[in-house]
């Protein structure tokens, strides 16, 4: 991870998720706790954000057929 607060990936960048993506209660349709992306999703950076409590960058990824969600860096790696 870089610095705290300074994002390492950018808006526009191909992703992949690194990891399972767990549902943390923000989408009630689907199962909480439950897996919303297997790793290796791939999808597309469209806004990065800092979370002002933590400092730390938030990525807001699209992979396709509506799915927004929210990444942490350890999350997400560059295809």
């Amino acid at each position: 991870m870089t610095q705290p607060g300074f994002p390492k990936y950018r808006r526009g960048q191909r992703v992949k998720a690194a990891v399972d993506l767990i549902n943390d209660h923000s989408y009630p349709n689907t199962e909480p706790e439950g897996v919303l992306l297997a790793a290796g999703a791939t999808g597309q950076i469209i806004n990065v954000a800092i979370h002002t409590e933590a400092n730390v960058p938030i990525y807001i990824v699209d992979f396709g057929e509506q799915m927004l969600i929210g990444c942490l860096e350890q999350e997400i790696t560059v295809l």
